[in-house]
């Protein structure tokens, strides 16, 4: 045996063993409390590259999956809302069916088409408001832009004007016409104003820049007062007889429908501009504020989906707040990114059309009258609808089952790539405590052998003494 004490080769040699031994045991205790075996580049830097690849693919079809999902609830969104669209067009069938019967008088079928401009303006309302996380899905699209909505053929039909706001200089007390006043280009309502209040003797009444009279018969035509309203929409003038009183006491007057009748009776229109470029106005009687604004929404009801009557405060006058259908759009497109790539190939489109009253055709749908001539062709107007909607809906169905599949494959695919990461980056533990059980041993060992190494050289003081 050596007897030198400056070098202790012994101990150093444990000392190092016991050095690698130590750090083979940290990475042991590291990848079996962090359950990786890959937890820095070093560890195994092959690995790392190839793992972190697996997991951007995870990580993006797990993403895709919730996206194909999204799209499901979207597609159940609208498909809900157009089984309510489905069962008022099957509603507009029956009554359609109905009002063409023969046996029906004028005022049944007045009161069949109440309903059904009921049930148009609600598929309209489902049309313009349904929406998913914030997304018109049966809007269509207006140009480039994806739920918005005009209104410019409505706008152009009844005349409405560009000012946009109530301007006495314009309606004061010398003009005896109201028009429509445009308010709200995102909603197409429109505020119509009765004008100055129709006042005078009714054998003499004239209307808005008109010559025609009214004639009335015997001395109830001279001596009866008229008080009312009247307002233009397009091309008619609509007045409103509100009440009728003798100029005296004694004399005779006619009534308010006396007068109504007399002004219709007598057809009045009125001709401005020259040549053929000018407009011809006709006026039309009513004894009640109800009839007037049914008139005027069934004269436009191609444009008109709902309208009512208000009194206005500000301007002291009564008033009238009508609603418009959109203009038709495109179909709204709709794209779901189901891949993790950027190719087309993992996106899936849809399209659902504007399926409002314009979309469906049932803007203007008539079923009254004196026969059943309109409530006969609206059964196939009613129809083409019906398939429009069943068409739509047929679509989204399919759209579904496609999402539903592409779910599923996404779904096994993040199973399988997971299980190849795991395979990659995951400790096996049961290897990994062994290895680490081992190193403890060792360990120990070298403690022990460093130990016995440090009081080896305490030979030497043998020599010493």
């Amino acid at each position: 045996m050596s007897m030198i004490v400056k070098h202790n080769l012994t101990a150093m040699n444990s000392n190092r063993m016991l050095g690698l031994t130590t750090a083979t045991q940290a990475k042991a205790t590291e990848k079996l409390s962090s359950g990786y075996k890959i937890n820095r580049a070093a560890d195994d830097a092959a690995g790392l590259a190839i793992s972190e690849k697996m997991r951007k693919q995870i990580r993006g079809l797990t993403q895709a999956s919730l996206n194909a999902q999204d799209g499901i609830s979207a597609v159940q969104t609208a498909d809900g809302a157009l089984n309510e669209v489905h069962d008022m067009v099957q509603r507009l069938t029956e009554l359609a069916v109905k009002a063409a019967n023969g046996t029906l008088s004028e005022s049944d079928r007045d009161a069949v088409q109440n309903e059904v401009d009921q049930l148009i303006a609600e598929i309209d309302r489902v049309s313009t408001t349904t929406k998913f996380n914030e997304t018109y899905l049966l809007r269509g699209a207006h140009g480039s832009v994806s739920g918005s909505l005009s209104y410019a053929k409505a706008a152009a039909s009844l005349n409405v004007q560009s000012t946009g706001f109530w301007q006495s200089s314009t309606y004061g007390a010398g003009n005896a016409q109201g028009k429509f006043i445009q308010t709200d280009s995102q909603t197409g309502t429109s505020r119509l104003v009765f004008g100055t209040s129709l006042k005078g003797v009714a054998a003499s009444l004239t209307f808005v820049q008109g010559n025609n009279k009214i004639k009335l018969n015997g001395s109830a035509a001279t001596n009866t007062r008229v008080s009312g309203r009247q307002i233009q929409v397009g091309s008619t003038i609509y007045v409103l007889i509100e009440s009728t009183s003798a100029k005296d006491g004694k004399a005779d007057k006619a009534s308010a429908s006396a007068v109504v009748k007399a002004i219709n009776d007598a057809k009045l229109t009125d001709f401005t501009g020259s040549g053929k470029s000018g407009t011809t106005t006709s006026v039309k009687a009513f004894t009640s504020m109800d009839s007037l604004v049914s008139a005027i929404r069934r004269q436009h009801s191609t444009d008109i989906k709902a309208i009512t009557s208000y009194y206005d405060e500000v301007l002291g006058t009564i008033a009238l707040k009508a609603e418009a259908f959109a203009d038709l759009n495109d179909a709204i497109d709709v794209s779901l990114h189901v891949g993790t790539d950027s190719s087309n190939d993992n996106k899936i489109y849809m399209n659902i059309a504007q399926l409002s009253a314009r979309g469906l055709g049932l803007n203007g749908l008539m079923m009254n009258g004196d026969d059943a001539d309109a409530a006969t062709q609206a059964i196939d107007i009613i129809s083409d609808a019906l398939q429009k909607v069943s068409n739509q809906r047929a679509s989204l169905g399919a759209i579904q089952n496609r999402l539903e599949h592409t779910i599923a494959n996404l779904d096994n695919v993040v199973e399988n790539t997971t299980s190849a990461e795991a395979s990659i980056r995951d400790t096996d533990m049961a290897t990994q405590m062994v290895e680490y059980s081992n190193n403890q041993i060792l360990a120990q060992a070298g403690q022990a052998m460093l130990a016995q190494a440090n009081q080896a050289t305490q030979g030497v003081l043998s020599l010493l003494q």
